[in-house]
């Protein structure tokens, strides 16, 4: 499946959400330090109900620690920044399962060193009208994580 990773999120009901979110899609969770709440927080908790113990969730010290880690899981594979400063647009990208699809904190997206470090070709971004700044964090995880299930069939899925 994908790899799903939050850098340096901000906002507790966020990250309960995608706690929720990948119980249901197989994706596993990343979380990159540091984390602007405490993971028992009673709003992770109560927006990630009881899920969990259903999902994989994993914490990394910082961005080259997580980078460490997700070369020792899967090997060479490809990292997609969620970015408003993308040219790219999610749903024209062809995603394979090992993915990662990195997303920066809701108050400042992901910094300019880990964006500018990967290639054009994987800086994406989700098309809004107008003058909007952004979305929701884990509306956009949502988008961007069933875009990639979506593409493989649906495996485990029913």
């Amino acid at each position: 499946m994908f790899h799903l990773a939050l850098h340096e999120p901000q906002i507790a009901p966020n990250t309960g959400n995608l706690i929720r979110l990948v119980a249901n899609n197989g994706c596993h969770l990343h979380l990159i330090e540091p984390l602007g709440f405490d993971l028992e927080e009673r709003k992770l908790r109560r927006a990630g109900l009881d899920y969990k113990d259903l999902s994989r969730v994993s914490r990394h010290a910082d961005y080259a620690t997580f980078c460490s880690a997700i070369e020792a899981l899967e090997g060479h594979l490809t990292i997609y920044a969620l970015t408003t400063k993308g040219q790219r647009n999610y749903a024209e990208v062809q995603y394979a399962p090992g993915d990662v699809l990195l997303f920066g904190s809701e108050t400042s997206g992901l910094p300019d060193a880990i964006r500018n470090s990967l290639p054009d070709s994987q800086r994406l971004r989700i098309p809004m009208v107008g003058q909007s700044r952004s979305l929701n964090l884990s509306n956009a995880v949502a988008l961007v994580s069933y875009e990639a299930w979506r593409q493989q069939g649906f495996p485990g899925g029913h």
